[in-house]
């Protein structure tokens, strides 16, 4: 019984908001729409963020600035001749509630690191390794996308084809049925009744794969629609109209696996990892021992109405101004917790170091799968086209056997019936090499739209 578990044709009939787009286009509009390499494109902003917020450390990590402001009245003096510079010797100064004026001030406090004993080196080190590793997660997930919508393009071409073949196939079955019929109507001893029943058999089976095609068409037409967030009332349609094997030759396995450990971004994003945990344990290893900073100071308050003392010792809170620069130690006493810090750090970079590994021999297992999968298919579409070119020619000996009056009915409608199925699978296995190709490119570290620019 045939079977065809396939993609849906594509209607012919274009309206004017249909578009045509290539495999790039499609790819690159595909990854603009997708929500899970938007999502990761965020991932790697978030981690750049975080290497400026280290390097920022490097200069004033620590600088404030309050301000206060008010109305506060004058100040008046009933002792005779006291200039306002010696106002503090006065123990009965009083407020003069007739004068009143805006109090400002001011203070400033900044810490500049001196030493950190590369504590502050290596948290740079460790975010920008981090980025790096982000950076690498983001070119996985792309590349995956990037596949996916490879097998979603094609599955596109290969609706194409399967229209195309059908409708050649029920014009076959049309002149098969005409043929029976005028046997039928002169009474043809060479016509079988068991001929007819299996005709119409194989009519109804063709019919109920017609009605499964097009319910495909549908499901191919959401996900494209989706995949494009495409507008409404635009269409976009494969600018190609054949599926065709892309150009390829598979080279040895070790070529394969060589470049995957060279070039796998989820290898590399590990080992950019590996080395942000160790930046990471030298920062908080160096938080052990004291960190040698520079402070400033500085305070400045302005109020027209209170006079500034001319005794150094004497401040005037609402009038006044003064600096100061000064070294210091900063030490965090609570070792234990200091040391429970580098120990879970430590902790990570060993499973960081052990996942390397484990990454290892997964990419390890999926070239070897992918490379498998790549050399059955390639064989497996090599024997069908032969296999087809056998049953066209089975077809046409059947035909002119029957046109020249000594034909089997039964055997051309096995020969037409092997034929349709192996011009399915053909086209079936072309859309499988062609993905197990794409897929064997992008285990070994070749995304596949860097693959469909270099054809």
């Amino acid at each position: 019984m045939l079977s065809v578990s396939i993609v849906a044709p594509v209607q012919q009939v274009f309206s004017q908001d249909t578009l045509s787009i290539n495999l790039q286009e499609f790819i690159e509009k595909g990854i603009a729409a997708s929500g899970q390499v938007a999502y990761e494109r965020g991932a790697t902003e978030l981690a750049d963020n975080r290497v400026e917020m280290a390097k920022s450390q490097r200069i004033l990590p620590s600088i404030n600035l309050n301000t206060q402001h008010g109305v506060v009245p004058g100040v008046v003096s009933q002792v005779p001749g006291l200039s306002e510079g010696q106002y503090y010797l006065d123990p009965n100064l009083e407020n003069d509630w007739e004068d009143w004026a805006v109090f400002t001030r001011a203070e400033l406090n900044a810490v500049q690191p001196i030493f950190s004993w590369g504590a502050i080196n290596s948290a740079v080190k460790a975010a920008e390794e981090g980025a790096k590793a982000a950076e690498f997660r983001f070119d996985a997930v792309t590349a995956e996308a990037e596949f996916q919508l490879f097998e979603l393009y094609y599955s596109y071409l290969l609706a194409i084809e399967i229209q195309r073949i059908l409708d050649d196939a029920n014009s076959q079955l049309e002149q098969v049925d005409e043929t029976l019929q005028e046997m039928q109507e002169e009474g043809n001893p060479d016509l079988e009744e068991a001929d007819i029943f299996k005709l119409d058999i194989f009519k109804a089976e063709f019919q109920t794969q017609r009605v499964e095609v097009q319910q495909s068409l549908d499901f191919v037409k959401r996900m494209w629609n989706y995949a494009l967030q495409t507008s409404e009332g635009v269409t976009y349609i494969p600018e190609e109209q054949f599926l065709d094997p892309l150009p390829y030759e598979i080279e040895e396995y070790t070529f394969y696996e060589s470049n995957a450990m060279q070039s796998r971004s989820e290898l590399r994003g590990v080992e950019a990892g590996i080395e942000a945990l160790r930046n990471s344990v030298e920062a908080t290893r160096a938080q052990q021992y004291p960190l040698l900073f520079l402070g400033i100071t500085g305070s400045f308050a302005h109020t027209p109405n209170r006079p500034r003392q001319t005794n150094p010792f004497i401040i005037n809170n609402s009038n006044y101004a003064s600096a100061g620069v000064g070294f210091g130690i900063r030490q965090n006493l609570n070792f234990q917790s200091i040391r429970n810090r580098v120990e879970k750090t430590e902790i990570e970079y060993q499973r960081v170091n052990d996942l390397h590994k484990a990454v290892t021999d997964g990419i390890v297992l999926e070239v070897n799968e992918a490379y498998r999968e790549a050399v059955i298919a390639d064989s497996k579409r090599k024997q069908t086209d032969e296999a087809l070119k056998i049953a066209r020619n089975w077809v046409r000996n059947e035909q002119l056997n029957y046109d020249l009056g000594f034909g089997d009915v039964e055997n051309l409608l096995e020969a037409v019936q092997k034929e349709l199925e192996l011009r399915l699978n053909l086209k079936q296995n072309t859309f499988e090499l062609n993905k197990r190709i794409a897929a064997l490119y992008k285990a070994s570290g070749v995304s596949v739209s860097q693959m469909t620019i270099n054809e």
